[in-house]
């Protein structure tokens, strides 16, 4: 039987609607997705940038910006995913799936804190701080170069951890819309 349909007392199988997410959880997934891409595309473009330009500095601290207000757009989502419970994953589904489902997402909630956190406490123990658009926050930290490479380096590991996470977030959603043709992906799209 597929996800959204439901036997009767008469034999026959029912389409029934899927139970979805809210509405302010799905625009808050969206709008932190398209904002992780753009991170993450600014991210390894930094790497292109050479060190000691000033085009460095500028893309630098614009990732640190935008990196803030994604922290706190997370922070937002998962506010709103721990006091709204999220739709149950269908019965139908293998319960090897659901449990890498449940996984996949607990993993995605520690890349998407752990990775901004890391980046801030980095910028905290160097002498260059951070510039949120243009203003400059007084760092806590002391310049400590072995701090900064420790939480630098977090914040390099979890970005590739995201990066396979988001792949494989979407390589299962792929398998649920051409494979098993199911109504899985209406649980977080609207129309």
């Amino acid at each position: 039987m597929a996800i959204g349909e439901q036997d009767t007392s008469a034999g026959s199988v029912t389409r029934l609607a899927p139970q979805r997410y809210t509405r302010v959880a799905i625009a808050l997934h969206w709008l932190v997705a398209l904002a992780v891409f753009g991170q993450i595309g600014l991210g390894w473009f930094l790497d292109t940038v050479p060190r000691g330009t000033p085009d460095r500095t500028v893309w630098v601290n614009l990732h640190k910006s935008t990196g803030l207000v994604l922290g706190v757009l997370v922070l937002i989502r998962l506010l709103w995913r721990l006091t709204h419970r999220p739709p149950p994953l269908p019965l139908a589904m293998p319960r090897w799936e659901r449990v890498a489902a449940s996984a996949n997402h607990a993993l995605l909630y520690v890349c998407l804190i752990g990775m901004p956190l890391a980046g801030y406490i980095a910028s905290n123990h160097s002498r260059f701080g951070i510039r949120f658009f243009g203003i400059p926050l007084a760092p806590w930290g002391t310049d400590d170069r072995a701090l900064y490479a420790l939480f630098n380096g977090i914040h390099g590991a979890l970005s590739w951890l995201l990066v396979a996470l988001i792949a494989l977030h979407l390589a299962a959603t792929a398998k649920h819309v051409f494979i098993d043709r199911d109504a899985i992906l209406q649980r977080m799209w609207r129309g």
